[in-house]
């Protein structure tokens, strides 16, 4: 059915008027599906994004991007077939959780570092969850357990530069952005000589430059902001009509012949809806259920990111011709891959000395199940994450420019 045809608004209007009666309805539910929204907003997501926001708005004006993008451009265009500054987005991406690698995307895009196919590329395994969430949330706040949460880190992140590579060959005969600089300078000059001729080309003072980055953070945490509170009123109101329990009665039916636990059902429907109730609901699924089948569903949730995810990025992209099909496509594989993945290392893993010998932090769970974490924590340890990333790719981009010169044997 076209976006244009009469019969579509006339379902999105009946839809909306639906939703606007049930609101009503239900509207102490609402209420206070509408002030825990907010909650998480305030608590956890914008202490975790907003200092990452801002300070890759700085980087992007200081030249940093275009620094990175020339180390990395001998590992990013054969690994991933983007350009050097898509490593910059990568180690943002991985560091600070969605949505702000489809942040930097965008941004890259407007600037016309990346073109449409490669954007496409980028967003669509640079958008994971930060790993405080991965490990602290839902490993050590739902499953109370270390080493599940270095499981669920392993396979989430591992799975997203598997599709990464897979999506190299997304529109393979799409044009491509020519490297930032060609000079006979040794690399490590060309970077900095990069870097200088952005900076100059920016021309912002610094307090202009670090203003634009708040005002442009703020901006895109108050969307997301939005969406967040919008998706959790939304799931209170689809559970009070019991709209979930049916469709997690026909998912268990449907998935039951094929060895499917139907315990997962509403786990897997939760998790459709928003990345928080998936893995918190797979997490308490009855003790009788393998432990290797809630580790592969909450990693699946983790991957798949939730709709009100989705319709945050997708906001953020629409300010560029980035389609979004492509994301939401490697979103659906991103989950399946790390869902396998979990199967394929569970037993190597949890039987690892190292990942035995792991217990509970000195940091427990809060009476509401997580872990409460100060910002300086959050920024610390993501920031952590992002330089060793960081360092990570530049290393592996020297061994491959040193094996290309022929210094290597």
């Amino acid at each position: 059915m076209s976006r244009h045809s009469p019969i579509l608004t006339l379902l999105f209007a009946l839809s909306t008027i639906a939703l606007v009666l049930t609101l009503v309805a239900y509207s102490q539910i609402s209420f206070e599906a509408a002030v825990r929204g907010l909650k998480i907003w305030w608590e956890v997501v914008f202490p975790s994004t907003l200092p990452f926001i801002v300070l890759s708005e700085i980087l992007m004006g200081l030249g940093v991007v275009h620094f990175v993008g020339v180390l990395l451009e001998p590992l990013m265009r054969p690994l991933f077939n983007l350009p050097g500054t898509g490593g910059f987005v990568l180690a943002m991406g991985f560091s600070s959780g969605y949505p702000v690698a489809a942040k930097l995307t965008t941004r890259l895009r407007q600037q016309g570092s990346l073109t449409q196919a490669e954007g496409e590329r980028l967003v669509s395994f640079t958008t994971t969850g930060d790993p405080l969430f991965v490990m602290g949330a839902v490993a050590i706040g739902f499953f109370h357990s270390e080493q599940m949460g270095l499981i669920l880190a392993f396979t989430h992140y591992v799975s997203a530069l598997i599709m990464g590579l897979f999506y190299r060959f997304h529109a393979p005969f799409a044009t491509v952005s020519k490297p930032l600089e060609k000079t006979n300078l040794p690399l490590p000059l060309r970077a900095l000589q990069a870097m200088h001729r952005a900076r100059v080309r920016d021309a912002r003072p610094f307090g202009k430059l670090m203003g634009d980055a708040v005002q442009s953070a703020l901006n895109t945490l108050f969307m997301i902001g939005g969406f967040i509170i919008v998706f959790s009123v939304l799931i209170q109101l689809f559970s009070a009509i019991h709209l979930t329990h049916v469709i997690s009665t026909l998912l268990s039916v449907f998935l039951g012949p094929f060895g499917f636990p139907p315990a997962f059902s509403h786990a897997i429907v939760a998790g459709l809806f928003e990345v928080t109730l998936g893995a918190q609901a797979a997490s308490v699924v009855p003790e009788g259920v393998s432990m290797v089948w809630k580790a592969a569903i909450a990693s699946a949730v983790l991957s798949w990111g939730g709709l009100s995810v989705h319709a945050q990025v997708a906001s953020i992209l629409s300010e560029t011709d980035i389609r979004v099909a492509p994301y939401l496509l490697a979103r659906s594989l991103h989950a399946l891959l790390a869902a396998i993945l979990t199967f394929i290392v569970w037993e190597p893993l949890s039987t690892s000395a190292w990942f035995a010998d792991k217990s509970l932090p000195v940091f427990l769970p809060t009476s509401s199940g997580i872990p409460v974490f100060s910002w300086w924590e959050i920024f610390w340890h993501s920031g952590l994450l992002a330089l060793g990333v960081g360092a990570f790719l530049l290393l592996v981009s020297g061994l491959v420019r040193q094996l290309r010169s022929g210094r290597v044997r």
